[in-house]
């Protein structure tokens, strides 16, 4: 049986599997299943590791900051309003880990990636 590997874009987007593009990689909101059900791709030999989130945090912390400059300059609101930050830096990380998680993923398994070693 033969499956079509998806683009980097569906994969990233939707979390697919670098080899069949079956909506497998994730068994949790950010967690990856072990394995793909659909070809059986080992997903535990690839080392994502905490380069994602390292990244994440930058561009989630910038983009709240800047929102909630933005907002109390342009509104002057109660303190309370800001509140509204929680949700959106919880929604941008979570999404925003799926996306980094399954494109290092996509990555690593298209260019053959593995872990290196110092030949003597």
């Amino acid at each position: 049986m033969t499956h079509t590997p998806p683009t980097r874009a569906a994969a990233a987007l939707k979390g697919l599997c670098p080899r069949c593009g079956g909506r497998s990689l994730f068994a949790g909101p950010v967690a990856f299943a072990p394995t793909c059900r659909r070809c059986g791709l080992d997903f535990t030999a690839f080392n994502v590791g905490d380069g994602p989130a390292a990244f994440l945090i930058l561009i989630v912390g910038a983009i709240l900051v800047v929102g909630a400059i933005w907002l109390e300059l342009a509104a002057s609101p109660p303190y309370w309003v800001h509140l509204i930050w929680v949700p959106i830096g919880i929604a941008l990380t979570l999404g925003g880990l799926r996306i980094a998680k399954a494109l290092l993923i996509f990555q690593e398994y298209s260019r053959s990636a593995r872990e290196g070693k110092i030949v003597q």
